[in-house]
């Protein structure tokens, strides 16, 4: 081993001391890969009392942990994972947020007043916050409770309040019944509170749920839900004129609005009225005294005390009766007390549009709309349906209005054909140039066979020009020394010949003349039309363009 070190350089030390230590780092880190990589999480999303006293349970145990994510997770060994949670829930851990009324289990009997007092709010708290998490949009819930405050004065009262504050689920949604639902699960579990002063949150500060419908104190605005109030009323009052009116009329033939005026104001209201021609009696007190009997008389002493006194004295008698009487009345008294509900309908306003028929006159200069309004008696009829299915009242101040105007879609109307005339066949209404595929496809086709014509009849033209020359200057030379009669027969026979040749020539020429003018006029009528309909409809033209270029490829 020495004589290997002592034969390699410095430099080839060095990398074995370099391997040998990433070999060591790369086994450790595999190893503790390994070994994190073991761990999985026992509980996840626990607040922090519940972390606190699984944590504690772990150490007693002597059970290796993790703690990600700030402790709302606790990670422990695989191969212990069932038993620890078996372990752990025989423990009543983890308690799923604040403690309940599990609280009162062990007395304390040095609590004061005013701890039993937190401590029951505490429970109170808790417990409503395991009712909230068992909805099923709801991952986390917190609740506080502030509880009435009595009082002798009325001013120093205070009523109970209450706010939840939830974290939802990923993707859901709590919906305003749901939120009215929580409202209510407070305001019943809590004496004296109203599910009016319960406050839902959600974990980024949005207010749930909709406040309820009140009046304009003091130049405030209605509140949303009051205005959507006031459109349901208006949406249904407007669905009963169009379900009325359109067997009527027609679907297209009117058109209606209704505006309502609401009363957010709600209370109670006393009213107690005397009647004073109807009186009762209220109270009756009677007092009767009498006394009647005979009384000693005389002097006093001991000459009137004796047996035989020697002088008798007269005797006297005394008889009073008194009687008193106190009777009172109160007049008839009648006491009632109403409650005044909040959106009551204070004034409708209700408007129709009626539709105007159109009919056609026809005069020398074509055909006169005239509109045709409905009758008087038509227009009552409509009047009194919809007084009648939007309840109207004239003592409340309700009003209708009823109108006809022509729509517009009436004044947008085509005039008929024109009417024929006897003895004339009726002529059908020209109908505008429509460019499509055939059209193109015709069109183009026909100013082709035009134009090859054209170029045929150049070329005969031409043919016959050119052999016409090659005669005359060939024809003279081939003839060698002829003869006098031969030369007067010659030319005979080439002065007939060139006759001929010039006659046919005209006729030709007459001929193409009278054909030239109808194919440039028919050309030059069909190529207008192609380039304007190109210009009209340019994708259409590229679209048969491209069709006859895959036709011919």
């Amino acid at each position: 081993m020495n004589k290997i070190l002592a034969s390699l350089t410095v430099r080839q030390k060095i990398t074995i001391g370099v391997a040998a230590l990433l070999v060591g780092v790369g086994i450790f880190s595999l190893v503790h890969w390994r070994r994190e990589a073991d761990f999985r999480p026992i509980f996840t999303g626990l607040a922090p009392e519940d972390a606190a006293g699984v944590v504690q349970k772990l150490k007693e145990a002597g059970v290796d942990y993790r703690l990600p994510e700030g402790g709302g997770t606790i990670l422990v060994p695989s191969q212990r994972l069932p038993e620890l949670r078996l372990t752990l829930a025989a423990a009543g851990l983890p308690k799923t947020g604040r403690i309940g009324f599990e609280l009162f289990d062990k007395t304390n009997l040095g609590a004061t007043e005013f701890s039993e007092h937190v401590n029951f709010r505490r429970a109170l708290e808790g417990e409503l916050e395991r009712s909230v998490m068992s909805l099923v949009e709801v991952e986390q819930a917190r609740v506080h409770i502030t509880f009435a405050k009595d009082s002798v004065y009325l001013d120093a009262q205070q009523p109970a309040k209450a706010s939840v504050l939830v974290r939802l689920k990923p993707g859901a949604k709590l919906a305003p019944q749901n939120v009215q639902a929580i409202n209510h699960l407070l305001a019943s579990a809590v004496e004296g509170l109203s599910p009016d002063a319960v406050s839902v949150l959600d974990m980024n500060g949005n207010l749930l749920g909709k406040p309820h419908a009140a009046s304009p104190v003091d130049g405030a605005e209605p509140s949303e839900a009051a205005l959507e109030y006031r459109h349901h009323i208006e949406s249904d009052l407007l669905s009963k004129i169009n379900s009325t009116l359109e067997p009527v009329l027609g679907a297209d033939k009117f058109r209606a609005g209704v505006s309502v005026d609401c009363d957010f104001s709600g209370g109670e209201q006393s009213e107690e009225i005397f009647d004073p021609n109807r009186s009762v009696m209220l109270s009756s007190q009677r007092s009767e005294d009498s006394t009647n009997g005979a009384s000693a008389a005389g002097v006093p002493g001991t000459a009137s005390a004796l047996p035989r006194p020697t002088s008798r004295p007269g005797s006297g008698s005394t008889r009073t009766s008194r009687v008193m009487e106190n009777v009172t009345y109160q007049s008839s008294r009648t006491v009632k007390k109403t409650h005044l509900p909040a959106g009551g309908i204070r004034k409708i306003s209700a408007s129709v549009v009626v539709d105007q028929a159109v009919t056609w006159h026809w005069e020398k200069n074509g055909y006169q709309r005239v509109f045709n309004p409905p009758s008087p008696e038509k227009l009552k009829v409509i009047h009194d349906l919809v007084a009648g299915v939007t309840g109207l009242n004239a003592d409340r101040g309700d009003q209708l209005i009823v109108e006809t105007e022509p729509f517009e879609t009436t004044l947008l109307l085509e005039p008929p054909p024109p009417p024929a005339t006897p003895g004339v066949p009726a002529k059908a209404p020209s109908k505008p140039f429509q460019l499509d595929r055939n059209t193109l496809l015709i069109g183009g086709g026909g100013l082709a066979v035009l134009i090859v014509a054209g170029f045929v009849i150049a070329g005969f033209l031409r043919r016959r020009k050119k052999s016409a020359e090659d005669v005359d200057l060939t024809g003279p030379a081939e003839i060698s020394a002829p003869t006098a009669a031969e030369t007067d027969l010659s030319k005979q026979l080439e002065s007939q010949r060139a006759e001929h040749d010039a006659l046919q020539r005209q006729e030709e020429a007459k001929a193409l003349i009278k054909l030239i003018p109808a194919i440039t006029k028919t050309a030059e009528v069909m190529a207008r039309q192609l380039r304007e309909k190109v210009c009209e409809q340019p994708e259409v033209s590229a679209q048969v363009l491209r069709s006859w270029i895959r036709d011919e490829d």
